[in-house]
């Protein structure tokens, strides 16, 4: 996609002998290291930007106005970030592209799209732009997230005391009605070989009765793309929060309990009952990673700002003008260079002619110290001045 970009941006700028104005239409106006950022992008993200508050019926102009101008400030900060983020990812060796192409799938499936063919026909008619374009800006977003999690969740650290201190402070908020951890396996049925799809939801039902891990079955087989990679954890389930027929068969069960295969709208469940709550005041171990959460989470913005700093430090960056990064660090040389704005150390032959090093070389061979007649020692093919000269010289 770089190199797409730049000779984008390298087509687009050409000018004509015989053009009476030169119109630009597409330029670079930020290099991120060994990556760019087109004006067409900025401008890109900036209208998605304003169609989003525009058509947020919950906001007042007077709030649309401010949170457009508060965009306007930052969209270019953030495209930054992401390039640092990409760009360290791949450095990193992050792979995901099983991410990119279980979306892709996912939104065939959706769509009711049946090959790729058709998916880059749908994206075309949709955005219009290519496929690759889209599943390029998935794999960034994905990229990003995943260095993120790496790199900076690792640095929010809570400790078991900061977690029991809030528990104690708060446990008025944590009186729960009975409660079930879950885990999923989801089949889809959309008429399409909905047959051969219920065999193997029996399957691999059989199989997890007969003990094998639950939570790799789901890796392989679940549909549902936002619980698979976690094993197919669905989370905690209250009493009145499930449709009654699958309350029916999780509650009040053993930890560890499998259900038999259940219809549901979007196809065939498989439920797993991973822990039981009782009704009554939470156990800590019950709440702590919501209470992580909740005091993780003021201190993650920060961090991620702080980390995207020390990769701005670490990085070779240019901002044409006209532009800002809010993001920038305060003494950070971010200047334009223009290569085609250098002047030339020299502009003509002579002068590079007249700056060539001069090389000392013995030209002369000495005569004997005598007078010399030049009528009869000169050479017929020596000049009579060279001769000259070499008389007097001697």
């Amino acid at each position: 996609m770089k190199l797409r970009q730049l000779t984008a941006a390298l087509a687009l700028t050409l000018t004509f002998p015989l053009a009476a104005e030169v119109v630009i239409l597409e330029e670079i106006i930020v290099k991120v290291n060994d990556g760019i950022i087109l004006r067409s992008e900025y401008e890109r993200t900036l209208d998605q930007n304003r169609r989003e508050l525009l058509a947020d019926a919950s906001l007042t102009d007077a709030e649309r106005e401010e949170q457009l101008g508060t965009r306007e400030k930052t969209v270019l900060r953030d495209m930054i970030d992401q390039r640092l983020l990409v760009q360290k990812g791949e450095e990193l060796g992050i792979s995901v592209d099983a991410q990119v192409l279980r979306q892709r799938d996912e939104i065939m499936r959706r769509n009711a799209i049946d090959t790729t063919d058709d998916f880059e026909a749908w994206v075309l008619e949709r955005t219009g732009e290519p496929a690759e374009d889209l599943m390029d800006r998935m794999r960034e977003n994905f990229l990003s997230q995943a260095v993120l999690g790496q790199e900076v969740s690792r640095r929010v650290i809570v400790t078991r005391e900061e977690i029991e201190a809030y528990y104690d402070e708060h446990k008025d908020e944590y009186v729960r009605s009975e409660g079930v951890r879950l885990s999923q396996m989801l089949f889809t049925l959309d008429g399409t070989d909905d047959e051969a799809k219920r065999k193997q939801a029996e399957e691999v039902l059989g199989r997890v009765q007969r003990g094998e891990p639950f939570a790799e079955m789901a890796r392989r087989f679940s549909e549902d793309e936002g619980t698979k990679e976690l094993g197919g954890d669905i989370g905690i389930y209250r009493r009145g929060m499930l449709r009654d027929e699958i309350e029916a068969v999780v509650f009040g069960q053993r930890q560890g309990h499998i259900t038999d295969l259940l219809e549901v709208p979007s196809g065939l469940l498989i439920l797993r009952v991973d822990q039981n709550f009782r009704e009554g005041m939470a156990e800590l171990e019950e709440v702590q990673e919501e209470i992580r959460a909740q005091i993780s989470g003021p201190r993650y913005e920060p961090e991620i700002r702080r980390y995207l700093s020390e990769l701005r430090v670490e990085s070779y960056i240019e901002i044409r003008p006209g532009y800002a990064d809010a993001g920038a660090l305060e003494g950070m040389n971010t200047a334009w260079s223009d290569p085609s704005r250098l002047a030339p150390l020299t502009t003509t032959r002579e002068e590079v002619i007249k700056a060539r090093p001069r090389k000392r070389v013995l030209w002369m061979i000495p005569l004997p110290r005598k007078k010399v007649d030049l009528d009869d020692e000169q050479d017929a093919d020596t000049p009579s001045g060279e001769a000259e000269v070499r008389a007097s010289a001697s």
